[in-house]
């Protein structure tokens, strides 16, 4: 599967592993993504240890942690509770990196006019939200992610919950990535 984002519903009562796509479907652009600042990849999953496209990522951005997490019912104490806690809206101080190496998985980000975007990745697919975005995870319906993730030096797994608006990073991310709202929406438009 493919990565692909599209424009949430508002439903909030069906379950948050539903893809909960507009009717009919918003899909979002990748220059939509990559205005917000959030970058992505898709890599050879089946050989990550010694891809030399995974490596240069690594080096150019200064990955030097990495560790593997498989979130399912069988892996994941306290599983349900857990995918709820990962679905709570938050930022993090740090670049928040994932690379899926088995299963698939959503990550909802806000986008300049505060709306939800859903992003849905599978195997092989690699993200990078930056510090300071409002996000979530949830699984999808199969309920089943591996998933490599990477830090800059230690890992630091502290999520900040909305509203966060006068911390320093959010205010750095706002300042980098989020335009006034008319200007969000005459960029849409083009």
């Amino acid at each position: 599967m493919p990565l692909e984002a599209w424009y949430m519903d508002d439903d909030t009562e069906t379950d948050q592993r539903e893809p909960h796509r507009k009717v009919p479907n918003e899909p979002c652009s990748f220059e939509t993504l990559d205005s917000l600042g959030v970058l992505h990849w898709h890599l050879d999953a089946d050989n990550h240890e010694t891809d030399p496209a995974l490596a240069a990522i690594r080096a150019e951005r200064g990955y030097t942690y990495s560790d593997i997490i498989t979130v399912s019912a069988d892996t994941l104490p306290n599983y349900e509770a857990k995918i709820r806690s990962f679905y709570e809206e938050h930022m993090h101080t740090d670049e928040e990196i994932r690379y899926l190496l088995d299963g698939t998985g959503y990550f909802d980000v806000r986008d300049a006019r505060d709306r939800w975007i859903r992003v849905a990745m599978g195997k092989g697919d690699m993200i990078v939200l930056p510090a300071g975005i409002y996000h979530r995870f949830t699984l999808d319906a199969n309920n089943y992610t591996k998933a490599m993730r990477l830090f800059v030096g230690a890992p630091v797994w502290t999520p900040h919950n909305r509203p966060q608006d006068a911390h320093p990073v959010r205010r750095q991310y706002v300042e980098a990535f989020v335009a006034p709202p008319a200007a969000a929406a005459a960029a849409e438009v083009h």
